[in-house]
């Protein structure tokens, strides 16, 4: 039985991956917290709590085991991204070379990390692997340059063990961040729909993006966990962009007597963001179980179960 340490499990993409995982049934579980406070703990997972900032930490998680999914990272929404730039550089990337050298002590054999799609230039066409070219939305520019820079490192750390870099599109689903300081678009929406009269939307609604349920998007980890290849960048997304438009109008069928409007001098990101996965599908055979309809109404009945 091989032993994965899914860093960050009580996290959005940590939480969905373990509750995963567990129904696998050929993985020994461990995570790690960050600090004590109530969370969702799953049976038969073995918790570690601690500060990833801690190298000694980060030597004990990583001890004889066989697999590292790094899922920490300090994230946020767009309005503090937008006010302080730079507080998720020098967290995330010390977090980051903690675990990678401590990966490389204690000898396992894979490790994923988990990018972004904010590493693309500003464009309006869908992004492929490659595309990188060191130029970027401005208010990404601080977390992208971050994200790259640990890739990089994932490079130099492959001669030790296999790497897998994945670039996710917009995800969402249960578990995710739902206040109102560090929820993203999805979740922020939900919630104001959920408890409020009168809807403050920011922006034109024009947005496009590409958004993947949390569910389909584990189900793609899983499977590419798997794989042999020693090492390897892949987007992964839906393939469809949609306008923010067309999230409001979906979310806004099941909540009555909805009023919503638009601000145009809120925080705003970047208003086109395309993901093409053909490399994803040349490796895997899979095909998305949730469409968006279903994946909205899954996490705003999740929500409302959980608020």
């Amino acid at each position: 039985m091989k032993k994965i340490l899914v860093i960050g499990g009580s996290g959005f993409v940590g939480s969905n991956l373990i509750e995963s995982l567990i129904k696998e049934k050929e993985y020994k579980i461990f995570s790690t917290i960050f600090k004590k406070k109530k969370i969702k703990k799953f049976k038969n997972v073995r918790y570690f709590s601690g500060d990833l900032q801690n190298q000694k930490y980060c030597d004990k998680i990583t001890k004889k085991k066989d697999i590292v999914v790094m899922c920490a990272a300090f994230t946020a929404g767009a309005k503090i991204i937008e006010k302080n730039p730079l507080e998720f550089v020098t967290v995330n990337t010390k977090i980051n070379l903690n675990v990678l050298n401590s990966c490389k002590k204690n000898k396992i054999k894979k490790f994923i990390f988990l990018s972004s799609s904010v590493v693309y230039p500003n464009k309006i066409t869908p992004m492929k692997e490659k595309d990188v070219n060191y130029t970027f939305f401005k208010k990404y520019q601080n977390v992208a340059w971050m994200k790259l820079y640990t890739e990089k490192v994932c490079e130099m750390y492959n001669k030790f063990f296999n790497v897998l870099i994945l670039r996710p599109s917009n995800l969402y689903g249960p578990y995710d961040k739902f206040d109102k300081q560090n929820s993203k678009v999805i979740p922020s929406l939900i919630r104001k729909f959920n408890n409020e009269k009168k809807i403050e939307i920011w922006g034109d609604g024009k947005d496009i993006k590409d958004f993947l349920y949390i569910k389909d998007f584990i189900k793609i980890l899983i499977l590419l966990i798997k794989i042999k290849e020693k090492f390897l960048i892949l987007n992964v997304g839906s393939g469809k962009s949609v306008s923010l438009m067309n999230i409001i109008s979906i979310i806004n069928k099941y909540y009555v007597n909805k009023n919503f409007y638009f601000t145009k001098n809120s925080p705003k990101m970047i208003p086109v963001r395309k993901i093409n996965i053909d490399k994803l599908k040349k490796i895997l055979n899979f095909k998305l179980k949730y469409s968006l309809a279903q994946g909205l109404k899954e996490t705003i009945l999740w929500y409302k179960k959980n608020n």
